[in-house]
């Protein structure tokens, strides 16, 4: 049995929890591409997960990067950085405290420096 059909057969049992294997790609580089995607609910729910690639006997996966999900966590932190900084703003003005206990305190240093 050839490399890669000791390869796929091994991979074989965890395409049953939602994965799909592609036909093996022949590179001009000798290199064999076997495709991972996994399927989800929907007929349109398929991400891919990333290749394996088998060159000179060994096995080596290449993970894809979805970049609209890290776009779309970093415009999240931005968002939450923002709902942060105006809470601080708004619960704590940027003016002196008026309370007994502020004034108190501001009189206190008046006369100190004084």
């Amino acid at each position: 049995m050839t490399i890669i059909g000791r390869s796929v057969r091994r991979l074989e049992p965890s395409a049953q929890g939602g994965q799909v294997f592609g036909e093996p790609y022949e590179a001009a580089d000798g290199s064999t591409v076997i495709t991972v995607t996994r399927v989800g609910g929907g007929p349109f729910a398929a991400s891919p997960q990333g290749i394996f690639v088998i060159h000179n006997g060994k096995v080596h996966w290449e993970a894809a990067v979805d970049v609209t999900r890290v776009a779309l966590l970093g415009e999240f932190i931005g968002l939450v950085a923002t709902v942060f900084v105006t809470l601080a703003i708004l619960r704590r003005p940027p003016w002196p405290d008026q309370s007994s206990t502020g004034i108190s305190m501001m009189r206190r240093r008046r006369s100190a420096r004084n």
